[in-house]
């Protein structure tokens, strides 16, 4: 086994050449981080050359708890000693029970239950089943999504996402979707202040569902996520958000909201939705929620809980080491009180990242919650455009990309034309491993002063 797993003759470079050779084209991480990890524990990656990181990408959030983590790790160890099955479909098993009582309870307000619909093992899979479902509970067709969303690869989620790139040569996708501005409160669409953006998007969506010459039809629901992750890390305004709210539900169109990277716990809050207070017809969640290991599950309110039996499954939705994962992350997460822990940790980091706008002029905005951050890179050698701001700076993002990654630093960027440096790190990462976060990300912004 350990000749398997570790080959001394073979360096980076070599198994990157080697992937090349073996993998498609599709493959897209190893492109801006050109390593092979050997081993990871917590927020470090070690490589096969021995160099060692800090990961702030955390497995595009899935990873709450870092790399390996003890619970993690003694709870997959217990169920490959339990004989419990590794996949049971639908079945019930007690370890599946435990998990839905744990989601159930999590879910549950003082108005509303959601039940649960177990999906396939991505995110996409459990958009997929919602829109589904919106259009079964309203006997609609469309779809309103916003610009900068992502939603998933698959046709559906695709066709809701708002990046053009992965669509590109693909007829096909779902019709009957339409797109309105999401609120960018550094780059207005409309070219307004703050609270008169806030209020011109409010108006925008209202008009254009209950104007009756618009030239839409009323679709069968809204999708979206509280806070943009691969569209740049931008959090919707509160205001906007109950906004949305109501006219969805004065106009009886069914709230998806998307917490697959915002959920449990990465905003300070369980759910990113908790901060507008809203109560969302469903909720879509993964990543995190399966402690590292693939998982799915579309929260629903239960009054819309009109599927006929086998009307939306998948082979892998019973993936007992995911739940067993899942549920031993979730756990830690509520005893430990995880929530809050972000949400002061996160108040301190953001605040040592928007110090740095004083000597980094290349930082534009700094924004974000609990620990989903964003970094935007702009020109400001450039004239400012029409709403104020500078124009962003893709290349020069890239560069900081790769010199953080030369100073020992994993992070990802998003946004249009990849101008966002995000940072996704472990929610329980310690003040003393953001310093150093802080120290890699200085060098990496003076390497392109």
């Amino acid at each position: 086994m350990d000749t398997i797993l570790l080959d001394e003759s073979r360096d980076n470079e070599c198994y990157l050449n080697r992937q090349e050779q073996f993998e498609s084209k599709v493959r897209s991480y190893p492109r801006k981080l050109p390593f092979a990890i050997q081993s990871a524990k917590g927020a470090w990656i070690t490589d096969v050359e021995g160099n060692e990181y800090i990961d702030c990408l955390s497995g595009a959030g899935t990873l709450a708890l870092g790399h390996n983590h003890p619970v993690v790790i003694e709870s997959i160890k217990a169920l490959l000693d339990s004989d419990i099955p590794l996949h049971t479909l639908d079945i019930t098993t007690p370890l599946k029970d435990k998990f839905s009582e744990f989601m159930y309870k999590l879910l549950a307000t003082n108005s509303d239950e959601y039940c649960l619909q177990f999906c396939g093992p991505t995110g996409a899979d459990a958009v997929e089943a919602a829109i589904k479902l919106a259009k079964q509970v309203t006997g609609l067709s469309g779809v309103v999504s916003f610009s900068g969303g992502y939603h998933g690869m698959t046709h559906g989620a695709l066709a809701v996402t708002g990046n053009l790139a992965p669509k590109q040569g693909i007829e096909g996708l779902m019709g009957s979707v339409q797109f309105l501005p999401y609120p960018n409160m550094y780059r207005c669409a409309f070219g307004l202040p703050f609270e008169q953006s806030i209020h011109a998007h409010m108006s925008y969506f209202e008009n254009f569902l209950k104007d009756v010459e618009s030239g839409v039809v009323k679709p069968a629901a809204v999708i979206l996520e509280v806070i943009q992750g691969e569209g740049g890390v931008n959090p919707a305004p509160i205001e906007w958000l109950k906004h949305v709210r109501r006219v969805t539900k004065e106009l009886g169109i069914m709230l998806i909201i998307d917490e697959v990277q915002t959920g449990f716990c990465r905003t300070g809050r369980w759910f990113a939705y908790q901060y507008a207070d809203i109560d969302p017809d469903m909720i879509v969640m993964s990543k995190a929620i399966g402690g590292g290991l693939p998982l799915a599950v579309l929260g629903i309110k239960k009054q819309y809980d009109v599927w006929q039996a086998g009307n939306h499954s998948g082979t892998f939705r019973g993936n007992q080491l995911a739940m067993a994962t899942g549920l031993a992350t979730l756990n830690y997460l509520k005893d430990n009180n995880v929530a809050d822990y972000v949400l002061e940790i996160g108040k301190w980091f953001m605040a040592q990242l928007k110090l740095r706008q004083q000597s980094y002029p290349q930082i534009g905005q700094v924004r974000g919650r609990g620990l989903m951050i964003g970094i935007e890179i702009i020109n400001p050698s450039l004239p400012k455009q029409n709403d104020g701001s500078y124009p962003a700076d893709s290349d020069m993002a890239a560069k900081i990309q790769q010199a953080c990654f030369k100073h020992g630093l994993v992070i990802e960027k998003g946004g249009r034309g990849g101008t966002v440096l995000r940072l996704l790190p472990p929610l329980n990462i310690t003040k003393d491993e953001l310093q150093q976060v802080l120290q890699r990300l200085d060098m990496a912004l003076e390497d392109n002063q």
